[in-house]
């Protein structure tokens, strides 16, 4: 049994004879030819053998699309192709071709991997090759706001599901991250929910109890005791005041055994709004109990993240939306979970009413505070700055419909302009974002649902949703899926086709190899000449680390401020990092680390950008080349072999690109780190003051520590520079591995190859899709020139659609002779 067959009974509804079908070995191909006996002894039932069969029926219908002969069991897959014909009329035709295009070279490559052995040691490499063709796409964006801000309001209105997370409520505020992705595997609603720890659950409850002791006479507004006493009263309503010992009592966790078992909790459903009731109490916080929810216990404390899983959704394909608290948490594997989406978000949404949007100093202090750990510390291409409920207008009663309108659309443009003036102004974010990657949005949820005074493209809901689909586009996917599979199939038949021409084949060789020598020169100069320069830009940050230590003393000279003893208290109890009420960030490490980010800030965004298309480090990656294709002409024997190398190396070099954007995280992070680290012990030792004069000996232990610890700076640059040196050592490692091993497989190891499978049908299949591939690339690159390319572009499209309608044709002539109507 296959995915194919699984998905198309839960698809169905059929999902409890999934485990018969497999029983049976009922794989695709195999699917489309069973009779009705066979039918019979599967379901037993007549009710589900009734809709099984009706739904077979009409996917019989759906038609191939390659001449192989064998049906396409991806594209049959691809639950929009069965949606009303009004609802695919709405998919953009570029996107359906490019499905139709992938499901066809799938269905080829599964249909070929079946045929190679395990025997030899060539076969055994085509089949990993064909395996590693499947690379999951799957885009984060990032969506933060404060408590009323409308980010649960937006995030149903883009994805066209009403009350899938819960809003409207003024006291409650989202209080973990939810990840919001497509049900691939259900037509159900889920919610997956991860628990933290039960050890890490017992440290809170320690610290909760030793701060509250020590602090009894605290205010009730000052933040810490807030926090604690509503995590406390939310699990345990008042028994915590009586007694901490028996706090993890198993009576506590009767309705999450989970969270006791370290196991994650499934709820599932069949309506959104039934899945966002059961939701609320792992995800929000009632800072006042309303009516009925007294004597309510609320789970959040103990939860970590929970994954929404919606069925059906095309904004959710390839893109999980989630839903982010402005900061990080004192729990650490959750503070630790939030980095790190943090930083894996290609997209991020600062969500804010539009009346104050210029001026929300909450908005702005989110995207400050997370502006290192998104943009050279991330892989943030992009920052939607999204203003809300643009469709409130003051004294509305006395304006006509039309008044409204124009009323409305003249405030989202002062809005827009204003934002985009403030932006220009935050320094702080501009060292890791152009103004080209920041775009702002006037938004209304509700006009876009009800329409009253502006049309949907009015109310930029589907800007946003236009957003998400670029975002869900399987274009890249399809070119590196096909260009793979191109390459395969020709190595195969250039290897079955060979029966001489080894000498050639050894001239080949050494000709690549002269040239792998010579480009990794370069590759390995270009990185020295990067790392070099980084080297001193560091050192002139570690001259101006005075600059550094004054922010720090700036910071520490508040003691005349009433409440500064209870925030550095909380500052070193939570190692240097706190975010107060009023909603400041306080992270005593970046702003010591701040003299060497400062150094390289400006560098560091050109050398690795976020986008990989460019840069020091990409961009000598991408000038690598072994130049298979110039030695096609003089060694026509092993051309195919050739063309098999030329598409190893763009699938090598895409490869680098993600890991060069991954490490490039871990290197500039690792300043602060450094600091972070070496500073522990000073937090520590801070943390243990109490008593007379306490504020006094704590600022006094920081500053020492600081004022004798001033290799700090010189240990953080030599960790970042070791980094960058690790990186060079795999990017080119990665490079001559790869290519070495591809180059003696298809060239040496190709002659003593027996018994490969005849693929030249599916090469030309494969190879025609390549080229129209090649063609539509070419469009988009020249774009400013479109009339040179409108012809290629347009016969394009219409060969594959004359190619999908006369399949389509074909096939339901033969199936209505089959069932006698015509």
């Amino acid at each position: 049994m296959d995915d194919f067959v699984r998905t198309k009974l839960v698809e169905w509804g059929l999902s409890e004879w999934v485990e018969k079908f497999k029983d049976e070995q009922i794989d695709a191909e195999s699917l489309y030819d069973l009779d009705d006996r066979e039918i019979d002894n599967l379901i037993t039932k007549a009710g589900p053998r009734v809709k099984f069969k009706k739904n077979l029926k009409l996917l019989k219908v759906l038609p191939s699309t390659s001449d192989t002969g064998k049906r396409k069991s991806d594209l049959q897959s691809n639950p929009s192709r069965l949606q009303s014909p009004a609802k695919r009329q709405r998919l953009s035709m570029p996107g359906f071709e490019e499905s139709i295009i992938l499901s066809d070279v799938k269905s080829i490559m599964t249909f070929v991997h079946e045929r190679l052995n395990d025997q030899d040691k060539l076969s055994a490499f085509l089949k990993k090759k064909i395996s590693d063709l499947e690379i999951e796409k799957r885009e984060l964006v990032g969506v933060f706001g404060k408590t009323g801000a409308g980010k649960s309001s937006l995030i149903n209105a883009i994805i066209k599901e009403k009350n899938l997370l819960p809003s409207g409520s003024i006291n409650a505020c989202t209080s973990v991250m939810i990840k919001v992705e497509a049900n691939r595997d259900s037509l159900k609603y889920e919610a997956e929910i991860e628990f933290i720890t039960k050890e890490e659950w017992k440290e809170e409850l320690w610290s909760f109890r030793q701060f509250l002791d020590n602090n009894k006479n605290q205010k009730k507004e000052d933040d810490d005791y807030h926090d604690a006493v509503e995590k406390l009263s939310a699990l345990y309503g008042e028994d915590w005041t009586r007694s901490f010992e028996n706090l993890m009592d198993r009576k506590y966790f009767k309705e999450i055994p989970e969270f006791l078992q370290s196991r994650r909790k499934i709820l599932t459903c069949e309506s959104a709004n039934e899945l966002s009731a059961k939701c609320v109490k792992y995800t929000r916080s009632e800072s006042k109990q309303g009516e009925g929810n007294e004597g309510k216990t609320w789970f959040w404390p103990l939860v970590k993240c929970v994954t929404v899983r919606v069925p059906n959704n095309p904004f959710l394909q390839h893109v999980t939306l989630v839903d982010l608290p402005g900061n990080g948490d004192c729990n650490k594997s959750r503070d630790q979970m939030w980095k790190g989406i943090v930083g894996d978000c290609s997209t991020v949404w600062i969500v804010t009413e539009i009346n104050r949007a210029a001026s929300d100093k909450a908005a702005w202090g989110i995207l400050e505070s997370v502006s290192s750990l998104i943009g050279n510390g991330g892989e943030c291409q992009q920052i939607h700055f999204i203003c809300t409920k643009s469709d409130l207008v003051d004294d509305s009663d006395d304006l006509s419909s039309a008044d409204i309108h124009d009323q409305i659309i003249k405030r989202n443009i002062q809005a827009k302009d204003g934002v985009r003036k403030e932006f220009n102004k935050r320094s702080k974010i501009n060292k890791h974002f152009t103004d080209d990657s920041f775009k702002v949005f006037t938004v209304s949820s509700k006009e876009f649902l009800k329409g009253k005074h502006l049309s949907p493209e009015e109310t930029e809901i589907t800007k946003l949703q236009g957003f998400l689909q670029d975002l869900n586009d399987c274009h890249s996917e399809t070119v590196n899926y096909v260009n793979g599979a191109y390459g395969i199939l020709s190595l195969i038949e250039g290897a079955r086709r060979r029966k001489e021409g080894v000498g050639k084949a050894d001239d080949v060789c050494k000709v690549l190899e002269k040239n792998m020598t010579e480009q990794l020169d370069q590759v390995k100069k270009a990185v020295e000449k990067a790392i070099k320069d980084f080297e001193q830009c560091l050192t002139e940050g570690v001259k101006n680390s005075k600059t550094s230590e004054e922010k720090l003393k700036s910071f520490l000279d508040r003691d005349k401020q009433p409440s500064f003893f209870k925030t550095l208290e909380a500052v070193v109890r939570k190692d240097g990092m706190h975010k107060t009420k009023k909603g400041e960030h306080i992270n005593l490490n970046t702003v010591l680390a701040s003299c060497l980010t400062d150094s390289i800030d400006e560098k560091f965004r050109k050398t690795f950008p976020n986008d990989v298309k460019g840069g020091s480090f990409n961009g000598v990656i991408s000038r690598f080349s072994l130049d298979p294709n110039s030695l096609i002409q003089k060694y026509q024997d092993v051309k195919l072999q050739l063309i098999f190398l030329q598409t190893e190396e763009d699938k090598i070099k895409a490869k680098l690109n993600k890991i060069i954007l991954k490490e490039k995280k871990i290197i500039y992070n690792s300043l602060t780190e450094t600091i972070e680290k070496n500073m522990k012990k000073c937090y520590e030792d801070a943390r243990k003051i109490s008593g007379k004069d306490a504020l006094k000996k704590m600022r006094k232990t920081i500053e020492t520590h600081v004022s004798l610890n001033r290799n700090i700076y010189e240990d953080a640059k030599k960790t970042m520079l070791e980094k960058m040196d690790i990186l060079m050592t795999i990017i080119c490692k990665e490079l001559k591995e790869t290519l070495d091993h591809s180059i003696k497989l298809s060239l040496k190891a190709s002659a003593l190859s027996e018994n490969l499978p005849d693929v030249s049908k599916h090469l030309e299949t494969v190879q025609q899709h390549y080229n129209e591939g090649k063609c539509s690339q070419e469009g988009e690159v020249t774009s400013q020139y479109p009339g040179k390319y409108l012809n290629v572009i347009s016969c394009h499209r219409i060969i594959i659609i004359n190619r999908f309608l006369l399949n389509y044709f074909n096939s339901f002539y033969e199936l209505s002779k089959k069932w006698g109507t015509i």
